[in-house]
């Protein structure tokens, strides 16, 4: 059988630049992969990190893989993972520690 690349678009950690994440310059991402229009980031967020509230007008996936945050109030760490619907409010988001997590989210 022939393995076919079409409609693929495969990252690799060590081949993508990090970049800025947030508008509070203590955070940083490397944009792994994208697709339809979503992207797959690993997120970097030094401690007391903060996300500026904003609706989500497409369904946004978060897996927490080290140190602790808080997203509405729940405080998460390595191994937990949330669905942030479309039309719903994210108006806190948070890490205290920093935490390392990956998000899959469209613009």
């Amino acid at each position: 059988m022939e393995h076919s690349l079409e409609g693929w678009n495969i990252g690799h950690v060590d081949e993508v630049p990090w970049g800025p994440w947030g508008s509070t310059g203590n955070a940083r991402a490397k944009v792994l992969t994208s697709g339809d229009g979503f992207m797959f980031a690993l997120v970097e967020a030094e401690p007391g990190y903060a996300g500026d509230p904003h609706e989500h007008a497409h369904p946004e996936f978060l897996y927490v893989i080290d140190g602790t945050l808080r997203t509405q109030d729940r405080h998460m760490g390595p191994g937990d993972a949330y669905i942030a619907a479309p039309g719903s409010v994210h108006t806190d988001f948070v890490t205290e520690t920093g935490a390392t997590y990956l998000s899959i989210f469209k613009l």
